[in-house]
């Protein structure tokens, strides 16, 4: 994986904020792909959180996935 590449979360992270399934993208990779600095971006582009993320917690995206979408201010509110 390399900057820039999308990547898929494999794991809920952030308490909770980012969800399995989640998708990112790749700003830095450290120790030649030991671990990755991962932007996690709203559709209108503002950043819910940057996350330092060992290579088990993220993979490449699929060429036959689809993108979906879920509302944080929701997950938020059902949390509380």
């Amino acid at each position: 994986m390399s900057e820039f590449d999308l990547v898929v979360l494999q794991e809920d992270v952030t308490n909770g904020r980012l969800k399995a399934g989640d998708v990112g993208t790749i700003l830095t990779v450290y120790n030649e792909g030991k671990a990755f600095e991962v932007e996690f971006v709203t559709l209108t582009g503002e950043v819910i959180a940057v996350e330092t993320l060992l290579p088990r917690q993220i993979r490449p995206v699929r060429a036959s996935e689809v993108m979906t979408v879920r509302d944080t201010c929701l997950q938020e509110e059902n949390d509380s």
